[in-house]
């Protein structure tokens, strides 16, 4: 008998573990635009039906549009896309501290970012530093973090040549997934640079045939790499395209293909803006501001794409876009809808289906997942 009342105990044990795993379910946080007194962080937490529920909001400072998590500190770097922070010249850099309990931020420290504008940041490979990309006054900022993860000094800048009637517009800053090189778009002046970066003074190193042309009028954007880094996939804004490289450690980037992004038959102004590869690593999505479309593409073994498709995003002009941690849901923040549209990844064609679920919010901008 006592044997028997310990195994109910055991089972019951297992299936409370087995619940309470289930209700365990990822949370979107999302950062936008803000007006006024708007807050502009969001968290949502993710059902596996594709629901969203609005856990908190919270006010994290003007415009936080786009933001990193650091994974040893559990700490959330927020920027605040503005030209005047906190009285002077300059964009914003808000570090966080998430309570999962409460699902509210607590914030500890601010910084001042020259040249204002920032528009990407993303962490170093060693976790020691944060870099960002200014999109206004084309420029690159390196933040030193502490031992507690907490931003320290600015350890180097880099302000673009500006070349009238060009301009240098910095758009994305981040390493390979190898964490050798540092990669830099500049949508103004139509190019990607490469680094080196020096881990001991926190500054970024030119390198030989680190300067990357892309053909006039493109707008190079954000890019995505291939799991094992040898390949770049890189949306272009003003010309609708996406573009396949080739990485090499000597001779930097190889062009080995150029697609277009949208309808043959929409004329209407179209500005690409995001672009992620599934988590199978078969297809490649891609977004359509104007046409307000993702595009999607089937990711060949050599590594070059085949169009699959192109579906509604759901809303008007999508931003940014996310995969669920499981890969079967695609989400879409729609800046000019305030809506954040969730689509069911058929998994046989690679193409977003829905909208299944949506959520309201002002201006979205970013859409992240941690558990």
């Amino acid at each position: 008998m006592k044997r028997n009342h310990g195994l109910f105990c055991s089972l019951i044990m297992i299936l409370g573990i087995i619940s309470l795993g289930c209700r365990e379910n990822p949370r979107l946080f999302a950062g936008g635009f803000t007006k006024g007194d708007e807050k502009g962080m969001y968290v949502f937490e993710f059902s596996r039906n594709g629901t969203l529920e609005l856990i908190s909001q919270s006010d994290v400072g003007p415009s936080p549009s786009y933001f990193c998590f650091s994974d040893r500190n559990r700490l959330i770097y927020a920027l605040n896309e503005v030209m005047e922070f906190r009285g002077n010249f300059g964009g914003g850099l808000t570090t966080l501290r998430y309570d999962i309990k409460n699902g509210l931020f607590e914030k500890l420290n601010e910084m001042l970012i020259p040249y204002a504008g920032p528009c990407y940041i993303s962490m170093s490979p060693d976790s020691g530093y944060l870099f960002i990309a200014n999109y206004p006054n084309g420029s690159v900022v390196v933040v030193r973090l502490d031992e507690t993860g907490v931003p320290e000094s600015i350890t180097d800048t880099i302000l673009y040549v500006k070349e009238e009637p060009d301009r240098s517009n910095a758009h994305m800053i981040i390493s390979d997934p190898a964490g050798k090189r540092i990669y830099v778009t500049d949508l103004g002046l139509n190019r990607i640079m490469i680094y080196n970066f020096d881990t001991e003074k926190g500054k970024l190193q030119e390198i030989e045939n680190g300067l990357i042309p892309v053909p006039a009028g493109s707008g190079p954007r954000h890019f995505t790499f291939n799991e094992d880094g040898s390949k770049l996939y890189l949306i272009n804004e003003h010309g609708s395209t996406i573009m396949v490289f080739d990485t090499d450690e000597q001779a930097g980037l190889k062009l080995l293909q150029t697609e277009s992004t949208r309808n043959p038959e929409f004329i209407e102004n179209n500005y690409c803006a995001d672009i992620h590869i599934g988590k199978d690593g078969k297809y490649l999505y891609g977004s359509n501001r104007g046409e307000n479309t993702i595009v999607v593409y089937k990711i060949a073994e050599d590594g070059l794409l085949t169009f699959a498709g192109r579906v509604s995003c759901g809303g008007n002009w999508p931003r940014n876009f996310v995969i669920d941690p499981t890969g079967k849901f695609l989400l879409v923040g729609n800046q000019k809808s305030d809506m954040i549209s969730v689509f069911r990844i058929n998994k046989k064609t690679g193409l977003p289906e829905g909208p299944v679920a949506s959520a309201e919010m002002k201006m979205p901008a970013c859409l992240k997942f941690r558990n």
